[in-house]
């Protein structure tokens, strides 16, 4: 055990044995002493079929403080959630005989050749006719087909309906997905956004909303144009390096898609150093890492240098490497006035580091005593019980 850890733990203890005699509660360690926020990622994504309503409905029911949705665009322009401009990966398009004829061939979706249906290519009311599948094969799939594409506005109606039924306030943590090939396309997204935030009278730093991108030119064109809600800059890579500790960064998640057409050489983790947070702070209210930037994780070698296949399944991932000692991104943006949303948080072993031993709400309680201000959850009934 890391001593971080044992020094967590034994400040836990203390806090927990200081505010016995007292009642009331010790503030928590995140940027405004808040308990930290539970976002549903893509809904109760975990349960049910994605970016669906029945998915952010479950989400609500299950006590999510926010709810996820990525947007992209339809053919007549129209804000829909979907993770994917391909709708061949999160719906059951390729069995509908009267889209065979829009199927594209190695078409590019930020550089990566992709074939499929795209959703520039279907308007609304075809969009309209297509099923909603599970995306992860290890998920439920009795519901693939039952669950339709939604929109941002019946999103929008949704949580103001459920706010109001439920007597509590529900986010929306929008995201501009794919923003710089929307643009390519004629479809740029930000506008709409703008104008759905507006219409529903959410233009505020109070309002109950989040706009999140992976690509700084959205969000700084969103503020210029009058947005006001807070924002955040979300921060990839492509994967872990379970020899290093470190992450690895391959196209197209080596860096910003708008920074690749710009030619800035930079990568996602130039942002999280000290002048790339200070950059972030001019334009968004708080970051999106992904969680090894927070806790790095890391293989075990033998003494031949080879990684160890610790749960001797025969592959090398996630569940045979072990939690390192975090690093400092929560302090250094919290010193900056920027919040951290982690993502993104599952409760399946494969999910989790070996030293969680299987267990989901070992991994929340780490996020939560370093201080992070959010997670973004597929279980949020899980992350809710952790806090």
């Amino acid at each position: 055990m890391s001593v971080i850890r044992v020094f967590s733990l034994i400040t836990l203890s203390l806090a927990m044995i200081a505010g016995r005699g007292s009642t009331t509660p010790l503030p928590s360690p995140t940027l405004d002493g808040q308990k930290p926020l539970v976002i549903a990622h893509r809904g109760a994504s975990g349960y049910l079929p994605e970016h669906t309503l029945e998915a952010y409905q479950k989400a609500i029911d299950l006590g999510a403080d926010v709810i996820e949705p990525d947007l992209i665009s339809t053919k007549d322009g129209v804000l829909i959630a979907s993770h994917y401009p391909n709708l061949a990966i999160n719906t059951d398009v390729a069995t509908r005989p009267e889209f065979a004829s829009r199927r594209r061939e190695n078409w590019s979706v930020d550089g990566e050749l992709q074939n499929g249906w795209f959703a520039h290519d279907l308007t609304l009311a075809e969009i309209k006719t297509l099923g909603v599948v599970a995306t992860d094969p290890g998920r439920p799939q009795q519901y693939n087909g039952k669950f339709k594409i939604v929109t941002l506005q019946e999103i929008i109606d949704l949580v103001k309906a459920e706010s109001r039924r439920m007597g509590r306030s529900i986010a929306i943590y929008p995201e501009t997905k794919n923003p710089t090939y929307h643009r390519d396309l004629g479809l740029p997204l930000e506008d709409k956004l703008i104008t759905a935030i507006n219409v529903a009278g959410w233009n505020s730093k109070s309002a109950p909303v989040f706009v999140q991108s992976f690509e700084p030119s959205s969000l700084k064109e969103m503020r210029e144009k009058g947005l006001r809600v807070r924002m955040v800059q979300l921060i990839d890579a492509d994967g872990y390096d379970f020899r290093t500790g470190g992450m690895t960064y391959a196209p197209p998640y080596d860096r910003p898609y708008d920074w690749q057409k710009s030619g800035d050489h930079r990568l996602f983790k130039d942002m999280v150093t000290p002048p790339g947070l200070a950059e972030i702070r001019t334009y968004a209210d708080g970051i999106g890492p992904w969680k090894p930037y927070i806790v790095p994780v890391k293989g075990r070698l033998d003494d031949g240098g080879k990684l160890q296949d610790i749960n001797a399944d025969g592959q090398i991932d996630l569940r045979d490497a072990s939690t390192e000692q975090p690093t400092s991104l929560i302090a250094d943006a919290h010193k900056l006035g920027l919040f951290v949303h982690a993502y993104t948080f599952r409760n399946e072993d494969r999910y989790l580091a070996h030293d969680y031993s299987g267990d989901p709400q070992a991994e929340y309680r780490e996020f939560f005593q370093l201080g992070v201000d959010g997670v973004f959850s597929e279980f949020p009934d899980t992350a809710i019980a952790a806090r």
